[in-house]
């Protein structure tokens, strides 16, 4: 088992390492991130990523039983290194009060393109995508409806940002990411010669046609920004150019929910 400190120091240095994670500047230099709640630190346990390290408040609100506590050990098991701290210092970390009993900082994980096998599955394409709440829904969306994965071309917001991670509830753990900018995607797009279909204001085909014209290919979903869309050099790498229709008054939807129409009308016309 890894080796475990008591803390009650505010000022201990390890738990302001920690705490400095809030911000993306050690995010980046460290390559770590931290997750709240003994499911979630599950999730990323069980899924193979490294515990850096496992901080348990002492004294908490959280109730434990049995199961909880046979749970609890797997953690213990699985980290690095343990910090058991009071509620004081856990309100540090996660910057509110009654906080979850559990925090989990981890090892940032992404996928690389060149690991990348479309086959005939699903993967959604978000190009600079700004907001993370959208992101980290998008990302538990995929989850959900059975895509294989999200890529993320262009500058996007921090993959590894809190807001991202409480948004995908844990699926952050299951769904492969890729990081890779424009040029490369589509140089890739065109070698796999996977069908891509973009959402656009121009677009001629009805979303619910998107799985019959794919046919057994590789499908791409490409999603640009609510404010602007796609860029036109991911409009015109796209293959099929597909619009959601409005029968109300509003202009546009919301970046997550136009993703999930899209998704799940494609796997519904696919099963």
């Amino acid at each position: 088992m890894a080796r475990i400190e008591q803390i009650s120091s505010l000022a201990n240095p390890k738990v302001k390492g920690i705490a400095a994670l809030a911000q993306k500047k050690e995010r980046v230099e460290s390559g770590l991130f931290v997750v709240e709640g003994l499911q979630l630190v599950g999730f990323g346990v069980e899924a193979g990523w490294e515990l850096v390290t496992l901080v348990v408040g002492q004294g908490t609100k959280e109730p434990r039983n049995q199961g909880t506590e046979v749970f609890l050990s797997k953690l213990y098991a699985a980290a690095g290194l343990i910090l058991e701290v009071t509620p004081q210092v856990l309100e540090k970390l996660v910057r509110k009060d009654n906080p979850q009993g559990v925090v989990g900082v981890f090892r940032q994980q992404t996928t690389p393109l060149t690991d990348v096998k479309v086959g005939n599955d699903v993967w959604v394409v978000l190009e600079g995508i700004r907001d993370p709440g959208n992101l980290g829904t998008i990302i538990r969306t995929v989850d959900a409806v059975g895509a294989k994965g999200v890529i993320l071309a262009g500058t996007c917001t921090d993959l590894w940002a809190p807001e991202v991670l409480r948004a995908t509830m844990g699926s952050i753990f299951h769904v492969p990411v890729v990081q890779i900018g424009v040029e490369r995607l589509l140089a890739w797009k065109e070698g796999a010669r996977l069908t891509m279909v973009g959402t656009h204001l121009r677009g001629t085909t009805d979303y619910r046609e998107v799985a019959k014209l794919r046919g057994n290919k590789g499908l791409l979903v490409a999603m640009g920004t609510e404010q602007s869309g796609l860029s036109e050099e991911m409009t015109h790498a796209c293959d099929i150019l597909t619009k959601i229709s409005m029968r109300g008054g509003a202009e546009s939807l919301n970046l997550s929910i136009a993703t999930a129409v899209m998704l799940y009308e494609i796997f519904r016309e696919a099963a």
